[in-house]
C-alpha cells in the first residue's frame, strides 16, 4: 500500500523534487560538469561509482533536506546502492525526510512521427517489485516530443498512461514525463496538443487513482493550470530542459502551482574539487533559489 505520509508530503508540501537520475548515456556529461573527466574512470563500473559518490555527497549535504527538497528521483543503480551502509531510499526518507522515486524507463527509441517513445521495458514488473521492497514511493519515465505532431504526441501520451497504469497496479505513484524539446520552432503548438492529449487520457484512469506529471516549462504561462487543478493529478512538476537555473527559475515562477524537478539546474555550480564548505554553500544557495521559484509559482 502507498505510504500515506509520503503521499501527503508530495501532494501538499512546499518544495521541489531533485532529479538525481542521470543514466548511462547522460552520466559522462553530468560527471564532466561536476569536474570529473572521462579519463578519471575506466569502464561502466568506475563511472557509476563516480556518479554515486557525487549523488551521495549531495544527499549527505546539510542543505539537502525535506525542509525544501520534498522528493528525489534515483537511477536504478543508486536505489540498489547505499549511503553510509543504509539503502539509498531509506537514507533519503529516514535521514532527510525526502520521498524517493525511481527512474524506470530504459531510454528513448528512434524518432518517429516527430517523437521518441520509450524503449520496451520487458522486465518492468520485476523492477517495480524490487522498488516496492526498497521502500520507493513512485517512479519516473521520460519520452521526448520533437515536433507538434498530433499523432506522435498521442502515441507518447498513450504509452505513458498505459505504463502508468501498470505502475499504479504496484501501488507506486507514476511521474509521467512527456518532455517537449525546448529548442523546437513549434514548441507552443506541441504543448497545446500535449495538454489536450493528457486531459483525454486522465479520463481513462481507474476511479480514485492519481498520477504526477513532469512537463517542460511552457511557452504560455499557466498553460498547464487545468492539470494543476485536476484532482486526478497529485502534482505537476517542471524539468529544467536545458535552461540555465536562472532562466528555469524565472519561467517556473510564472506558472502557478507548478514545482521544480530539476537535474542539471540543481547541480549547476557544484564541483568535485570544491571543499565541503564551498560545496554545501553552493548547494544551499541553489536549493533556496529553486525552492523560492517553486513556491512563487
Amino acid at each position: 500500500m502507498m505510504n500515506e505520509t509520503m503521499a501527503r508530503q508530495m501532494a501538499d508540501k512546499d518544495g521541489f523534487i531533485a532529479a538525481l537520475d542521470q543514466s548511462g548515456g547522460s552520466t559522462p556529461k553530468a560527471l564532466a560538469l561536476y569536474g570529473v573527466a572521462e579519463d578519471a574512470y575506466s569502464g561502466d563500473e568506475e563511472m557509476f561509482a563516480a556518479i554515486h559518490a557525487m549523488r551521495a555527497r549531495i544527499i549527505k549535504s546539510p542543505a539537502f533536506s525535506g525542509e525544501k527538497v520534498i522528493g528525489a528521483i534515483l537511477f536504478e543503480r543508486t536505489m540498489d546502492g547505499e549511503i553510509d551502509g543504509i539503502p539509498t531510499a531509506d537514507y533519503l526518507w529516514d535521514k532527510c525526510s525526502i520521498v524517493p522515486f525511481l527512474k524506470v524507463d530504459k531510454g528513448l527509441a528512434a524518432e518517429e512521427n516527430g517523437v521518441q517513445l520509450m524503449k520496451p521495458m520487458g522486465d518492468l514488473d520485476a523492477l517495480l517489485e524490487r522498488a516496492v521492497a526498497k521502500n520507493i514511493f513512485g517512479t519516473k519515465m521520460r519520452s521526448v516530443i520533437n515536433a507538434a505532431s498530433k499523432d506522435g504526441i498521442e502515441a507518447i501520451v498513450a504509452q505513458q498512461f498505459e505504463i502508468g497504469k501498470q505502475i499504479l497496479g504496484h501501488d507506486l505513484m507514476p511521474i509521467i514525463e512527456p518532455e517537449v524539446n525546448i529548442k523546437i520552432a513549434d514548441k507552443a503548438e506541441a504543448e497545446e496538443l500535449l495538454l489536450e492529449a493528457i486531459q483525454r487520457h486522465l479520463d481513462t484512469l481507474p476511479a480514485g487513482k492519481q498520477v504526477m506529471l513532469k512537463l517542460s516549462l511552457p511557452s504560455a504561462a499557466n498553460l498547464y493550470k487545468p492539470l494543476v487543478d485536476d484532482p486526478r493529478v497529485m502534482r505537476v512538476v517542471a524539468l529544467s530542459g536545458g535552461y540555465s537555473r536562472e532562466e528555469a527559475n524565472r519561467l517556473l515562477g510564472a506558472n502557478a502551482g507548478v514545482i521544480a524537478s530539476f537535474s542539471r539546474a540543481l547541480t549547476e555550480g557544484l564541483s568535485h574539487g570544491q571543499s565541503d564548505a564551498d560545496f554545501d554553500a553552493t548547494l544551499a544557495a541553489t536549493i533556496d533559489s529553486i525552492f523560492e521559484a517553486s513556491r512563487a509559482g
